[in-house]
């Protein structure tokens, strides 16, 4: 049984090995994903954006993104997790270097839309591949350690951008994003899952995938692993996953609240995110320099929250630290709103506090999301969660545009952000599960 022999496997090297470079193209992904956001201090006036165009400009992304969530998750059950990854670092890695070398805007749109496609289908793929090779004890230590990559690539992307775009344009920053298809080669020494592979009735090539990473890991420590334990729970089901039981049976109720939370995240989230650079500039008059550096700031609060979660879901639960964070998040939002948009400073500490709280809850998300459903439709609900946070990524910048274009105050923006993230977390705290210390085969029955 695979999931027995996956079980029985200690933390060794080889899963560090795979965490690395799986994480390295997630690292790429959170640089790619708001180079966007970076660099609109600048296209603002080279194209002579209006709010609502800024918006679009913002929102495409967005769109491409919920078309890869969706196409990558359906593709990683069908064709193999690896290989929508490779695929997806391939496709954002070509646009991003489109971006760099069109002056046309029309252009630009179309490469940013397609980008979209590639990030959006890697960052789920990639956290299934990473949750589907890990043993049940402290899983989501270890899953959200790799994923606290992303929100390290978005740090990167910012202090990267602080330094480029003032001296050097938004083309060299664009040309940067093409770096990830150096790893390549690394990626394609990687084994498949052997979960996947099992449960697409491929049982020759999982114990081949499955003997390979036994043999690394005894080679490194030196020693012969214990016999595999049999699982009650885990039975090889090897037909074939369809979109459809994401909305069926006891799958019904995860799927709902897993759209939700991943919407409300994601639009607080990305809604700030992508606006604050311009938000500073346009209505505080902060230099575009500035204006990139105070956004640092803001991302390493957040990247603070993932690691802060990271250590603390598997002690005290998935269920708990999503919706407390939801919780908290929503109530610095509404400070911000009452007491905290008179002043570029005090934007920059509220809106970080707010960071710090979401993030966390977009790491944990990944983790959780994968272990809700089973092997053979996992891809397919991660790519359900995903595109219900891409639609989020669309919506929340889309929403700040249009209160920004009708006059609205910065109040009334962080107001409403307030309002979703407290949405996301009561939905949360009545219908989630826990997962805590369970195998994948338990949870998904």
């Amino acid at each position: 049984m695979i999931s027995a022999r996956l079980e029985r496997l200690p933390m060794s090297r080889w899963h560090i090995k795979a965490r690395v470079i799986v994480g390295a193209v997630t690292f790429f992904d959170g640089f790619d994903q708001l180079m966007i956001a970076y660099s609109l201090p600048v296209l603002i006036p080279k194209w002579n954006l209006t709010p609502a165009a800024v918006a679009w400009v913002i929102a495409i992304g967005g769109i491409g993104m919920l078309v890869g969530a969706l196409g990558g998750g359906w593709l990683a059950d069908r064709v193999g997790r690896l290989n929508v990854i490779i695929g997806s670092l391939a496709l954002y890695g070509a646009m991003s270097l489109g971006m760099a070398f069109t002056h046309s805007l029309a252009l630009f749109l179309v490469f940013r839309f397609v980008q979209g496609i590639g990030l959006g289908a890697e960052v789920p793929v990639a956290a299934t591949y990473i949750g589907e090779i890990t043993r049940a004890h402290k899983r989501g230590r270890f899953v959200l350690m790799y994923e606290v990559i992303f929100p390290i690539g978005l740090v990167a992307s910012a202090v990267v951008s602080a330094w480029i775009v003032p001296r050097y344009g938004h083309q060299v920053l664009f040309a940067l994003g093409a770096l990830p298809v150096l790893l390549l080669p690394a990626l394609f020494r990687l084994p498949e899952s052997p979960r996947w592979l099992a449960a697409r009735g491929r049982p020759d090539e999982a114990n081949a995938a499955m003997t390979r990473i036994e043999t690394e890991i005894t080679e490194r420590h030196g020693k012969t692993l214990p016999t595999p334990q049999p699982l009650a729970a885990a039975v090889t089901d090897t037909s074939r996953g369809r979109f459809v039981e994401a909305f069926q049976g006891v799958y019904l109720r995860r799927t709902l609240m897993l759209a939700a939370i991943w919407a409300s995240a994601y639009f607080v989230n990305y809604g700030i995110a992508s606006w604050l650079p311009t938000l500073y500039t346009k209505v505080f008059s902060l230099s575009v320099d500035s204006a990139l550096h105070y956004s640092i700031l803001t991302t390493v609060a957040g990247l603070v929250g993932c690691v802060v979660v990271a250590l603390l879901i598997d002690n005290l639960g998935r269920r708990i630290c999503i919706t407390a964070s939801m919780v908290l998040c929503s109530a610095t939002l509404f400070l911000l709103a009452a007491t905290g948009t008179g002043s570029a400073v005090t934007v920059l500490l509220w809106s970080a506090g707010a960071a710090l709280f979401v993030f966390a809850v977009n790491m944990a998300l990944y983790v959780y999301t994968a272990e809700l459903y089973p092997t053979r439709m996992r891809a397919i609900g991660c790519a359900i969660g995903g595109a219900a946070g891409r639609i989020g990524i669309i919506v929340g910048p889309l929403v700040v545009g249009r209160i920004l274009g009708v006059g609205g105050s910065l109040a009334t923006v962080f107001a409403v952000f307030g309002a979703v993230a407290l949405i996301g977390a009561v939905i949360v705290g009545v219908f989630a599960v826990e997962t805590r210390e369970k195998t994948l085969e338990e949870i998904s029955q």
